[in-house]
Parts: C-alpha cells; structure tokens; sequence
C-alpha cells in the first residue's frame, strides 16, 4: 500500500538513493536537507525529488505522513525532526526502515573494516548473471547496478552491506545491529572511526555484537586468518553455524590473476591482491548457502570488473600505470600498497595517501599507519588542513607524519599543486606505478589529468 515519507536529511548517497527506491516502488516521498551535492542534486533533480529550497522546515512535517526516515547528516536539534517526535510520527533510520522493508525476507549482511563492499558486489553479481531474483542495500554504486538499493514485493532474500556507523543523531548503535541477518559476513577488523570507537575494545566489541545479535539458526562467515575475528567467529554460540575460509588460491602470470578451483581449473578475474583473494572466498562462502554453486561463481566471476576507487585503474600508457584507491585507513592502505607491488614486482611503485578522515587525521591514532606504505619504493603522504581545521584538530608536522609512517623514502606535501609539481618530476620515465589513495579529492585535484599526464611519455 502506498504511503507518505519524508526524508530528514535527504542528500546523502544513502539516502537519496532510498528515496529514488520507493519513489519507484509507488510512495510520495519528499524530503529536505540543507546543502546537497553532486551527484546526489541531479539525481534526485530527475525524479523531481529535489526540495525547492534548501533548509528545515517544520511545516512539511504533518500527521498526513506515514513514516519519516532521518539520515546522519542531521543535528539531534533539527527542527523538523523536534516537530516529528512532537507529533508522535513513526520515525527511522534507514537500516531500521530497510529492515522494516525486509522482515519476510532472508536476510543477508556484509560486514567489516574492510572489504564489504566488493564482497557485497560480487555476490550481487552472480546473483544477476544466473537471473536471481533479489533486493540489496550496498554503500556504493556498482557496475550493472542503477541504485545502490532496490526492494520489492517479490524478492524472497536481500543482501545487505552493514557498516559500524552510528544509525541516526538520535540512535547511536552501529547500522549493522538492525538488520537481525540470518547469514553475517565479516570480513576483517582493523580499527577506525576514533570519532566514534575511542579505543580498540569498543571497536571489536560492535562486531561481537553483531554476532551475539543472530537470530537461532543463524550462520556467521567469517576470515579465519583475521586473529581477532576468529576469535569472535569461534566462540561457542547456541544454534549458531559457524564458517571460516581463508583467501582462494591463485596464480599469477604475465600480471594476470587466476584463480585455481580445486580440480585445477585457472579462471581469469579483473582483480588482484590478496585482499582480494579474501573478498573472493567470502562471496563464494555466501553463495553456496544462498543457492549459487562453486561452478555458477566461478562462471560468474570473470566478468566481474570491481567497484569503483577499489584498486580502479584509471590511466596506462606502456609500462605505467596508474591506480586510485578509496583505502584511507591503516589497514585498506597496506593492502591495497602491497596488492599492487605483489602483482608488479619488478616496477617501481609510488604510493600516495591522503589523510582526509577525522581517524587518520587525528595525532593519537597517526601511529596506526606505521609500516603500511613499505612495500612501495616511494610513499607520499598529503595532509588535507582545510578538514584539520573543519574539525578543530591540531595541525599534523612533516616530521610527526614522516615518524609515523617509518618509511625510508616517504615526502609530505600539504598544497595540492605542490603535489602535482612534484608529481610532474616523475613524467618521462618508464616502468612505474602510480597508486593514489584516498576517501577525499587531494583538495580538489583533478585526478583524472593528473592521471593522463603521469602516462603520457
């Protein structure tokens, strides 16, 4: 039955992207948000979803509306959620309202620091190329795929990316909790958001929730070389089945990934690293108990070409190439750094990181990067101060960030086009890798010309 819904805080790429879903599904939706960027503003401008003016306003708010979904961007004092709750309205985060939508559905959860993303998007992959019927939530846009989420009448399961971050202003427990999954993957625990986890304990202990939340009859999957992990996937647990898996084998040749089947079979793939041999035994873990077989993966799985900014490869001319990433914290830049060199061992690697997010920005958990750009031959580090300075946090020197990482060739650049400078020093020479990492835009760089300019020779 259609109903009323309006979006507190409707710009976000969740966000909007819910709202374009259950437009489609037949709903009135409206909504508002104070400032709403690309691509967000067009998309939203197409289904004449985009609010006429920016700003709250408490008039929207009526007893006509079925439900209002608040997304994070909002303030706890936002005015037109104080006029919801006056009005005693249904009110939501989206991974409550996306439960609400799913609760005769299985339920299917990726979770994870790292990795949950792809693995989501490998699992919808093989659903679609064997013509599945499913809905899904994922966190990023994702080739084949117009919205990062649909839901439906008909679907009988969904698969979920369930990320650790706080639900709405006015529920602070991680999104994943919601979602009661009958199947939890997790992927890996490396900590961040020291915004929100002070310390390591609260960060692991989201994930041992999560587990401790399953429903009777559940199945936990699970990295087992993780250490922490298996320590929470191996916990004894009441009807609970447990599943580990280790990265898939493989074999690389002339700079292509295969992976190896257990009758000896090579099946070429678009990726590399073993994070994403990990990500690979996690999706095929998922599908067996979801009704994709071994063989319908592995037919499945070369046309798969990743997710955007994960190891994306953005320009090549000859033996250069270049790389962007959206590894941001400790852990997703050392694997991405040393997918990279493992795949070209014998170019030199220039690895560059932004620090951009309150985490890595944040002088108590600066140390956490030590050792993690070592397997390039040269490591760069860009500071991003206009965030230092939005979020109030103290200025980071060259030399705490040169002590940190413990690299033996590692510059610091804090001006963009002082990046780029130096990067154009590095044209004219053959058989180089460039990896650029980052959740940010190095200050608004033009990634892409930079790119072009880094390959042409």
């Amino acid at each position: 039955m259609p109903q009323s819904i309006h979006f507190i805080s409707m710009g976000g790429s969740a966000m909007h992207n819910l709202a374009l879903a259950l437009q489609k599904q037949g709903h009135t939706i409206t909504g508002s948000d104070d400032t709403i960027y690309e691509p967000s503003r067009t998309r939203l401008q197409q289904y004449s979803l985009l609010p006429a003016e920016m700003g709250w306003f408490p008039d929207k708010i009526n007893t006509g509306l079925d439900a209002v979904i608040v997304g994070m961007h909002a303030r706890k004092d936002n005015p037109e959620l104080a006029k919801a709750i006056e009005l005693g309205l249904p009110i939501y985060s989206y991974p409550e309202f996306i439960y609400q939508q799913s609760q005769e559905k299985q339920r299917i959860v990726i979770a994870g620091s790292h990795g949950k993303t792809t693995i989501a998007a490998m699992i919808l992959h093989a659903l679609k190329y064997h013509n599945r019927i499913f809905d899904y939530w994922i966190g990023d846009p994702i080739d084949g795929f117009d919205t990062t989420v649909q839901l439906s009448s008909t679907a009988p399961l969904i698969i979920i990316e369930g990320d650790e971050y706080a639900s709405s202003p006015i529920d602070s427990r991680p999104k994943f909790l919601h979602y009661k999954p009958h199947i939890a993957l997790i992927s890996g625990i490396a900590w961040d958001h020291i915004n929100l986890y002070p310390t390591w304990d609260e960060y692991v202990d989201q994930f041992e929730s999560l587990a401790e939340a399953m429903p009777k009859a559940g199945i936990l999957i699970f990295d087992e070389s993780d250490d922490m992990l298996d320590v929470i996937g191996q916990k004894e647990r009441d009807d609970i089945t447990k599943v580990p898996y280790f990265p898939h084998p493989e074999k690389v040749i002339d700079g292509q990934t295969y992976l190896i089947t257990k009758q000896g079979k090579q099946i070429p793939i678009q990726l590399f690293g073993q994070h994403n041999l990990k990500n690979i035994a996690g999706a095929m873990t998922v599908c067996d108990r979801i009704g994709i077989t071994e063989e319908q993966f592995y037919e499945a799985i070369p046309s798969f070409k990743g997710v955007s900014y994960r190891l994306e490869k953005i320009a090549e001319s000859g033996n250069r190439i270049v790389y962007r990433d959206f590894a941001h914290s400790p852990a997703k830049v050392e694997a991405a750094t040393e997918a990279v060199k493992q795949q070209y061992p014998s170019k030199e690697l220039i690895a560059m990181v932004e620090l951009h997010t309150f985490s890595s920005l944040n002088k108590a958990f600066l140390d956490q990067y030590n050792a993690t750009m070592n397997a390039a031959d040269e490591a760069v580090v860009f500071i991003d101060t206009k965030t230092l300075a939005d979020n109030h946090l103290s200025l980071i020197t060259t030399e705490e960030v040169k002590a940190a990482f413990d690299h033996k060739n590692l510059h610091v650049f804090t001006d963009a086009a002082t990046l780029q400078d130096y990067l154009r020093t590095k044209q004219g020479k053959k058989d180089q890798i460039f990896l650029l990492m980052s959740s940010g835009t190095f200050d608004g760089m033009n990634v892409k010309a930079v790119a072009d300019e880094l390959t042409h020779y």
